[in-house]
């Protein structure tokens, strides 16, 4: 069986060069821009090329990310980018815009795409929609179970996260960020609302919980599961990390490379913890309960507990229960603050530079801590040190030389990929000190600082000739180097194809839309409005007639047979399933910002197209004047984020979700409503965005369909609105 890639995050040189050495097969960057981690170091141009070039040398890819939205003012930029990574010999991008996957596979057809696990991927349907496109992989969602992966019939490959910081929404399907903090998770910025404390609020009061951090999940860590993995469908192990270290990369790759090559992993899970760590979990891959998935006490890093503290003075006192060293870093539990270990003292007051589990040591209290907290290290200098001091990978290469009198010397190098030749002098008898095969073979194996090891020095000469040394040398120097430039070499070429610019549209009447969650607001608007969306699969059997469609759920891993209905559709997969048999539109929920994208819905018969809450007015103006078919939400309540765990059943009995009302409240007493369906968590945004005052705008911008997205409206309340608009 083949093994799977390993694939590892850099988010500079370091980091790329710690993850190639510590047996990545392939590693993912980014750009300045277009990828989704945008507070990473990242990689300018220069550096780009630099690392292409680098990793080729050692047989590893490239893959670089461009996996966030793209404004429609972007899209020139866009395609500069993917041409300039394509002319320099990336192995494959991953993009979340499905409008740019379909642009770029028309405009290079022979670059790898790779679906970027934020284009929520799901089922088997969304899997087929990319392998009719040309896409190469796509990157699974994070909730998906090994066994659900293990069913995907799709012949395309599949890569998963095994490693790392999770999202605890469904990627791709948050808007928490980017509607609360104005910061948007995708574009790349999100401002980490996850991990911010929240207060359970249960009809109106307070609710006691565990911990405060509600939204936030443990790291995962599938190490001790790798061998039920290995044995799955799936081609590419993924780990998480471009805002890490180059020491955690490189200590994290080394651990998973051991585990697939089925070696004892020397790499410890007390390592592990100390360059990063929530606690660990093995997330929805193995179906984890909520309390194995979630760390509601602390989102920060924890580190290992080393001690506690005895007595506070100017000093801190120390009780070891782990080794502790100078430059070390150490966070009290409970106070949380935290120091550098600067000056470490022994129980005679002494400077010394490390002490041992069961000691009392003393520190300077530079934090004011006046508790007796627990101590955690967070930083341990030593191993970082040590992390930093690897060994470099050397590929192995063969020389095979022919040296035969009144012959020219002839060197060949070969890597099993290249081989490449040397011509040299002509051979000539030795009179005094012919040269042997030692002599040869000694210059040949001196590669020194390349990134080329001696496999097999063959050598086919006769007796009692004479080889110049220099000659030797000169020869392997020109072939190492001719070596290195065959591997990074790139020829490719960019097809001659244009895409045709959209036309001017044509104006259409303008129709109001309206979302309702229960049959009275359907009632009310019955008759009033053109079009009636619901996600009651009952609600809309009992109304379709009255042009009333269904939304679908988002996060469906398997799709129903369904022939002539109207449908509202929330994702990918269910694009590929219906379009073709039923009357659909698409949601917000697929995050549309660009005509492209817009284009690739119609021409999957997608007959109405909801455009994205994220969008300003001027790049609404810039989809409009094209576009007759877009849909922009005007009031309503928006939902956040969907978790694929319930957060009420972890924190409250259950059911009780069916009958009370729950909400999260942050610091600024902002209360979001959530809702449980199935056991998933939809958090809604707090308040109601409200453009009723825009719509002349919105109309003179060129938009024709407008949204209500009704959540807690009564009757009075929905004809006001629906009076409102008409004025």
């Amino acid at each position: 069986m083949k093994k799977p890639e390993l694939l590892s995050p850099a988010g500079n040189m370091e980091a790329l060069k710690a993850a190639i050495h510590n047996g990545a097969d392939a590693v993912y960057i980014s750009g300045k821009d277009f990828g989704a981690r945008h507070f990473a170091n990242n990689f300018t141009e220069e550096e780009l090329i630099e690392a292409i070039n680098y990793a080729h040398i050692y047989d590893v890819k490239i893959y670089v990310t461009a996996n966030t939205i793209i404004y429609e003012n972007e899209i020139e930029d866009f395609i500069a980018y993917i041409k300039f990574l394509y002319l320099n010999g990336v192995d494959a991008i991953i993009m979340q815009d499905i409008g740019m996957i379909s642009l770029i596979r028309k405009l290079i057809p022979e670059l790898e795409i790779h679906a970027s696990t934020q284009t929520n991927n799901c089922n088997d349907e969304v899997l087929k929609l990319y392998k009719k496109l040309g896409v190469t992989r796509v990157v699974l969602a994070r909730e998906l179970s090994l066994k659900q992966i293990n069913n995907l019939e799709t012949d395309i490959e599949k890569e998963v996260f095994i490693h790392g910081a999770l999202c605890i929404c469904y990627s791709g399907c948050c808007l928490f960020s980017s509607l609360n903090g104005g910061r948007s998770g995708n574009r790349g910025k999100c401002a980490g609302p996850c991990r911010l404390p929240y207060t359970l609020i249960k009809n109106g009061k307070p609710l006691k919980t565990n911990g405060n951090y509600l939204l936030s999940p443990k790291e995962l860590n599938t190490s001790k599961r790798i061998n039920e993995i290995l044995d799955s469908n799936i081609q590419s192990l993924k780990i998480e990390g471009r805002m890490k270290s180059p020491e955690y990369v490189g200590l994290v790759t080394k651990m998973y490379r051991e585990l697939i090559d089925n070696q004892k992993t020397t790499q410890t899970e007390k390592d592990l913890k100390s360059l990063f760590n929530r606690e660990f979990t093995e997330g929805h891959l193995f179906k984890q309960t909520e309390e194995k998935l979630m760390n509601i006490k602390s989102p920060n890093h924890i580190g290992n507990k080393i001690g506690q503290v005895q007595h506070i003075t100017t000093k801190i006192k120390i009780k070891l229960t782990d080794d502790l060293s100078q430059n070390d870093g150490i966070r009290f539990k409970e106070s949380k603050k935290g120091l550098i270990v600067n000056k470490l003292y022994n129980e005679k007051g002494l400077l010394i530079n490390n002490a041992r589990k069961g000691q009392i040591v003393y520190i300077d209290n530079k934090i004011n801590l006046n508790s007796l907290d627990t101590v955690l290290k967070t930083t341990d200098f030593n191993l970082i040190e040590h992390l930093k001091q690897y060994n470099k990978k050397q590929m192995p290469v063969n020389f095979n030389v022919i040296a035969k009198e009144n012959q020219n010397l002839q060197i060949t190098l070969t890597d099993n990929t290249y081989t490449i030749t040397k011509t040299g002098n002509k051979i000539q008898k030795s009179l005094t000190t012919p040269i042997t095969k030692e002599n040869i073979v000694k210059q040949l194996s001196k590669l020194g600082n390349t990134p080329f090891i001696i496999n097999n020095i063959n050598i086919k000469m006769d007796n009692n000739v004479f080889i110049s040394l220099k000659e030797l040398n000169e020869i392997r120097r020109s072939l190492i180097q001719n070596l290195i430039e065959e591997k990074t070499k790139v020829n490719r070429q960019l097809p001659n194809i244009t895409i045709a610019k959209n036309k001017n549209k044509n104006h259409k009447d303008t129709n109001i839309n309206v979302f309702v969650k229960t049959e009275n607001q359907l009632k009310t608007v019955l008759n009033k409005v053109n079009k009636i969306y619901t996600d009651d699969f009952n609600l809309y059997l009992k109304y379709k007639n009255n042009n009333v469609f269904f939304r679908l759920d988002r996060t469906n891993t398997k799709l129903e047979n369904l022939k002539n209905e109207n449908l509202l559709l929330t994702e990918l997969g269910s694009i590929n399933k219906y379009s073709k048999n039923n009357n659909c539109i698409s949601d917000y929920f697929l995050n549309i910002v660009n005509t492209s994208s817009i284009n690739f819905l119609e021409n999957n018969n997608i007959k109405q197209i909801t455009i994205s809450p994220e969008l300003t007015p001027n790049q609404i103006k810039d989809i409009a004047k094209t576009n007759n078919n877009i849909e922009i939400i005007v009031y309503g309540t928006l939902e956040l984020m969907v978790m694929n765990h319930c957060i009420i059943k972890m924190n409250d009995s259950c059911p009780n979700c069916k009958n009370n009302k729950y909400y999260l409240k942050n610091k600024q007493n902002e209360l979001f409503p959530i809702i449980t369906k199935n056991c998933k968590t939809h958090i809604m945004h707090h308040e109601k965005i409200n453009l009723l005052n825009n719509i002349k705008e919105l109309k003179e911008l060129g938009i024709n369909n407008f949204r209500l997205e009704l959540f807690d409206e009564d009757e009075n309340q929905i004809l006001n609105i629906l009076n409102k608009i008409k004025e």
